[in-house]
């Protein structure tokens, strides 16, 4: 077992290997994979094994620059999908126990404490004061 594994390793030696893209693209293939099972469609099988293909061209590659520069857009594209949901998923979060005001004025978005009475807030941008009620 142990000459295997250094075997493996000699020979993905210089090459890219698994990277947040190709795990990505290998949970398309797995639900693909299993999607075909129950749908008995032939181009569903045909696209997951096309994606197993692209999977193991990428991890196999000898061109790391171009596989790490396809990661990287990855990446920016995932995080900035995430960026939104997670500001999303704190709004509702932050929705029990805060309110969110615009100031008249410029546009700012003020975070107030709920259950206060009518309070008077101070915008941070331009120091215009407006009553509201939380």
């Amino acid at each position: 077992m142990n000459r295997f594994r250094q075997s493996f390793s000699r020979f993905m030696y210089g090459r890219y290997g698994m990277d947040q893209l190709s795990r990505l693209l290998s949970y398309v293939v797995l639900a693909l994979i299993i999607l075909t099972f129950f749908l008995k469609n032939s181009l569903l099988y045909t696209v997951a094994l096309l994606g197993l293909v692209l999977i193991y061209f990428r991890m196999f590659s000898r061109n790391i620059s171009r596989r790490s520069a396809e990661n990287e857009k990855y990446m920016r594209f995932h995080y900035k999908c995430m960026g939104r949901f997670n500001k999303v998923r704190a709004r509702i979060k932050d929705s029990k126990t805060h309110r969110i005001f615009k100031c008249p004025s410029c546009g700012q978005k003020i975070r107030v404490p709920k259950g206060k009475g009518r309070i008077s807030i101070k915008c941070p941008k331009c120091r215009i004061e407006f009553i509201k009620k939380t």
